[in-house]
């Protein structure tokens, strides 16, 4: 039997760290796993992923993939279609989150929402990230240039079409940056292969 101050005590502390908590950090806090599931039972918290809770009373998220893929993947980083999406350098639809680990990371089990696991090079996936402030979580996702970059890189997997159309609405945009782009182009070595089209746009 859960007692009301034990509940309590378990909703101070969430509102306290944000709304957000996973099990293994609630356990190291002094919050009984039962006392969580109590808690989800009654409708006071929402259940984002496997071990991952947020207060019910809190706002709808705005990110909710975005967000939790950030609290469970620590070492990932939003990449591809998704971060294309983000940044709206796309009209690709995401179906799954699609994240970069570096080669070696372990490949993370997660029950939901759906992953798509890139392997980079330590230099590739460390290149090019910034970090974001979605629903109280902060979240990383390449930038508008790495993430163009990155879509040549992969165009084999996600399609020459969306590579090109990334680096069409990214020249259009005010804020393009030719050299950060070419930067990471040769990080992702496809400068040579991309330099053709992206003359042809300018």
């Amino acid at each position: 039997m859960v007692t009301e101050s034990a509940a309590d005590k378990a909703i101070r502390i969430m509102r306290q760290r944000g709304g957000t908590l996973r099990t293994r950090d609630a356990l190291a806090l002094g919050i009984h796993p039962r006392v969580v599931y109590a808690l989800r039972d009654a409708g006071l918290l929402q259940a984002l992923g496997r071990g991952l809770y947020r207060l019910a009373e809190l706002p709808p998220l705005e990110n909710p993939d975005l967000v939790t893929v950030a609290r469970q993947v620590r070492r990932g980083v939003i990449c591809l279609i998704s971060a294309l999406a983000y940044h709206e350098l796309t009209t690709q639809v995401p179906h799954a989150v699609d994240i970069a680990l570096c080669r070696g990371d372990e490949r993370p089990r997660l029950d939901y929402p759906p992953l798509r696991v890139y392997w980079f090079s330590e230099v590739s996936w460390s290149a090019g990230i910034e970090t974001y402030r979605l629903d109280e979580t902060e979240v990383r996702i390449y930038s508008p240039a790495k993430s163009v970059a990155d879509s040549w890189k992969f165009r084999q997997k996600i399609g020459l079409d969306v590579a090109l159309e990334a680096l069409r609405m990214y020249r259009s945009r005010p804020g393009f940056d030719i050299h950060a782009l070419l930067r990471y182009a040769r990080i992702c070595r496809v400068e040579r292969i991309m330099r053709p089209y992206l003359e042809a746009l300018l």
